[in-house]
């Protein structure tokens, strides 16, 4: 029967392609449950295979414990309603093995020879499911170590299953990957047969083994379709700076050229658009703008926002947001149906952008200078050419006038020394005066965690809406537009944005 053993490795490894060691350990396990079906399932075995004769030894084996493990052991048997002396076959004290076993370690096993039951029918049944798993989670192991190698690629392959949930898409050797629902295209219909390509994202170890996922909705689709079909990119000539899609509608990607004699927007598109006609077909049609990536920001913005024409922008370091000002005419083009132009040049950007017109712009700045203005001179006692004065050179808070260098304070006409000391002067005792103020009013209020993780808020505003009560963000959720308004500084805008991203918790768990 030795003989059959080295038989069996020897034509399951051939026609399977596994190692011999897997189907080796597969029958040391097979015959180790068939060895405790004679013996009695609570003892410990194993079962040692020559790799080069076939002949094996069958290995009973105790764990050396403390007294205090086994009586843990079994108190914890005695609770479950077991018998305690199930484990006296699997364990030993310290003192019990020395007796035969002068080496014994606490912690180790130490294990005997028995007889070794024959490599029979019941065995022979055993070792074929076991070799069977394990030839199954073997292969599965194969392929997800091939295919981790390939995470960030595209892939083609036949799409071999299709439920409500998700596609299975084979690539061949045995490799499937699982295409969510939600990683495919919207509308898109996927039939058994059909070739499509994805994009493997990951490799994950899940219960029944690794298994690969691919998809076709994520941006990084969209740029690995681009080096395929834009030699350019491959050679390095034009480098791919980022992408936003919304799948199966409209992407945006932005590239930008190493080398000044080439046209990255040009290269990109192709001779009559056939080479981004060639992506957008492979995803269902969908739009693609190609954006020139700029290092300026604001410039980076107006490309991304194309087609629409941009008159201006209003850049605010602080909260990365910019105000993109257009035309009347061209707001409808530069925000996109359903906000899509927009959403897509902020995700591209990576900035929080406001379509307004120039109008709106107008507006907004009319009102933000009669709050300046307002501000100056009652805070600063200043006359309202001081004021004005100041708002023209750019000072937009009592922090900047209090502690900005005294030399650019200098600088502005009309103002002379002793006017901006007392400025200066003026702006910190009502910064101070603010200060004590707020913390009166704060008083046992203290705004929570939630609500200065809701997004718009800072720590200013936050001890602002708690002077007013509105500590959490459920305070903050239950507010109107016209309770903000109260706020300085405070425009409906803003204090709609701030009350629904309070609210998004709510639909979340709705959902």
């Amino acid at each position: 029967m030795n003989s059959e053993i080295r038989l069996i490795v020897d034509a399951v490894s051939n026609e399977k392609d596994i190692p011999k060691e897997v189907i080796f350990e597969a029958l040391e396990v097979a015959l180790e449950t068939a060895t405790k079906k004679k013996y009695g399932h609570d003892w410990d075995v194993r079962v040692e295979i020559d790799r080069k004769t076939g002949d094996y030894q069958t290995y009973r084996r105790w764990l050396v414990v403390d007294d205090s493990i086994l009586a843990k052991i079994s108190e914890d048997l005695a609770e479950e309603g077991l018998e305690a002396q199930l484990y006296p076959n699997r364990h030993l004290t310290l003192e019990q093995a020395l007796v035969t076993y002068p080496d014994a370690v606490l912690g180790e096993h130490v294990e005997s020879a028995i007889e070794s039951i024959d490599f029979g029918r019941i065995a022979a049944q055993t070792a074929k499911q076991v070799i069977l798993q394990r030839l199954r989670t073997a292969k599965r192991d194969k392929v997800a170590e091939e295919f981790k190698a390939n995470i960030g690629q595209l892939l083609s392959g036949t799409v071999r299953k299709v439920t409500r949930e998700n596609a299975v898409i084979e690539f061949g050797n045995n490799a499937e990957a699982l295409l969510p629902r939600s990683e495919m295209l919207p509308r898109e219909q996927v039939r058994i047969g059909d070739r499509v390509r994805a994009y493997l994202m990951d490799v994950k170890t899940e219960q029944r083994g690794p298994q690969l996922f691919v998809s076709r909705a994520c941006p990084e689709m969209l740029v690995e379709l681009f080096k395929i079909e834009v030699p350019e990119i491959g050679d390095g000539s034009i480098e791919i700076k980022g992408a936003a899609r919304d799948p199966g509608l409209r992407a945006k990607i932005a590239v930008l050229a190493k080398d000044n004699r080439i046209d990255p927007v040009g290269a990109c598109v192709g001779m009559r658009g056939s080479r981004v006609q060639a992506v957008s077909n492979e995803l269902g049609g969908e739009r693609i703008d190609i954006v020139l990536w700029d290092e300026n920001p604001a410039q980076f913005v107006i490309n991304s926002i194309s087609p629409a024409e941009v008159m201006s922008i209003v850049v605010d370091d602080e909260t990365s947001t910019m105000d993109v000002i257009v035309s009347e005419e061209q707001l409808a083009q530069a925000i996109g149906r359903g906000g899509q132009n927009v959403k897509l040049a902020a995700q591209l950007t990576g900035w929080t952008l406001n379509v307004i017109t120039e109008k709106e712009s107008q507006e907004r700045e009319e009102q933000e200078n009669q709050r300046l203005l307002a501000l100056f001179q009652q805070q600063l006692d200043a006359t309202e050419d001081v004021a004005i004065a100041l708002i023209e050179a750019g000072f937009t808070s009592l922090e900047e006038i209090a502690y900005i260098p005294i030399q650019e304070l200098l600088s502005l006409e009309g103002l002379e020394k002793d006017q901006v000391e007392k400025l200066r002067e003026k702006a910190k005792d009502a910064l101070l005066t603010q200060a004590i103020q707020e913390e009166e009013r704060v008083g046992e209020h203290e705004p929570q965690e939630d609500l200065l993780a809701v997004e718009g808020i800072d720590k200013q505003l936050a001890y602002q809406l708690a002077s007013k009560g509105v500590c959490t963000q459920d305070d903050l959720a239950e507010q109107s537009v016209d309770d903000l308004l109260e706020l300085e500084g405070m425009t409906e805008e803003k204090a709609g944005k701030l009350i629904m991203a309070a609210r998004a918790k709510w639909f979340e768990k709705s959902e």
